[in-house]
């Protein structure tokens, strides 16, 4: 059943002004030990996310408002996406891997190990439209038992990897984070933005042909806890999880407006028809409000059309 919360889309900038939608934000489900790393898939027309510690991905039909299990155990996953084939690409914690869900329901692994080591626990993941797919590796899932297994990183450090779409292999791209976690491409796939949670800020790099990043300046700070999850709108604002709801920053880092929610708020994702629903995950619960704004176009959206 879901429970209507009034909220305020807060103006912080001229460049926030024509963003609006719904006066309420729903709570289209509450139960959760630790929501994350929602992904919409259009096919179906239902929310997929994942519930951390109690191991388990849920599901959301956007056509009955139900929800439902979707895979229990999960390998603890956290965030997940969509490949140009709209197959799922997950981040399990648990199993310290990335994994693509394949359209007949086996699983396999895109990347488990680099340089014959293990990897610590994938986080967030991004595919780019070359087909290539880019994660984060922090340690958050072998830290304690509670988002995965307790275990010693064979690697030493929380890195950026990506994956080659023709290879496989398995490559560092940015090494100098302390927590890397949301990662988004900007429209045109130039720059890579990636927070650093433990340093509470966000990153932007600039994307090679060959794949490979430059830059990495700071582009926005956190002035609510720690930057999470991150999407962007199809005008190029960045929409960032924090631990009071969702910041927008303009593409200069400007926070231009805020969308506040009552818990701490792990990852968010555009998804609906047109793609204008606003989907985010919080603590114990799982919020959508409609806007007048679309999220931008992901790797699997046709070319022309909406």
């Amino acid at each position: 059943m879901t429970e209507s919360i009034a909220t305020d889309l807060e103006k912080l900038d001229e460049r926030f002004a024509l963003v609006g939608g719904d006066e309420r934000v729903e709570r289209i489900y509450q139960g959760c030990r630790w929501a994350e790393g929602p992904v919409y898939v259009p096919a179906g027309r239902y929310l997929v996310w994942s519930d951390i510690p109690n191991d388990r991905m849920l599901r959301w039909d956007e056509l009955t408002g139900t929800v439902a299990p979707f895979r229990s155990p999960a390998g603890y996953t956290n965030g997940h996406t969509l490949d140009a084939q709209g197959r799922l690409i997950s981040c399990e914690q648990g199993t310290r891997r990335v994994t693509r869900t394949e359209h007949d329901g086996s699983i396999t692994t895109i990347a488990g190990r680099w340089q014959g080591k293990r990897l610590n626990s994938p986080n967030d993941v991004v595919v780019r439209s070359d087909g290539s797919i880019w994660f984060t590796d922090p340690s958050y899932g072998i830290t304690s038992d509670y988002e995965g297994h307790r275990a010693e990183s064979e690697i030493g450090a929380d890195q950026v990897y990506r994956v080659d779409p023709v290879t496989g292999e398995v490559r560092v791209v940015a090494g100098d984070f302390e927590r890397p976690n949301g990662l988004a491409f900007s429209l045109d796939e130039r720059l890579l933005y990636v927070v650093d949670t433990r340093r509470r800020h966000l990153r932007v790099f600039d994307v090679r042909d060959d794949g490979t990043l430059s830059g990495g300046e700071v582009l926005a700070e956190c002035t609510a806890g720690s930057f999470d999850g991150i999407r962007l709108d199809d005008t190029g604002r960045i929409w960032a999880a924090t631990h009071d709801g969702v910041h927008c920053f303009a593409s200069d880092g400007t926070l231009i407006g805020r969308l506040r929610l009552p818990e701490k708020t792990s990852n968010l994702v555009f998804g609906g028809l047109k793609r204008n629903w606003l989907f985010m995950t919080a603590s114990t619960s799982v919020y959508a409000i409609m806007l007048n704004v679309r999220g931008a176009r992901p790797a699997y959206a046709p070319a022309t059309g909406g």
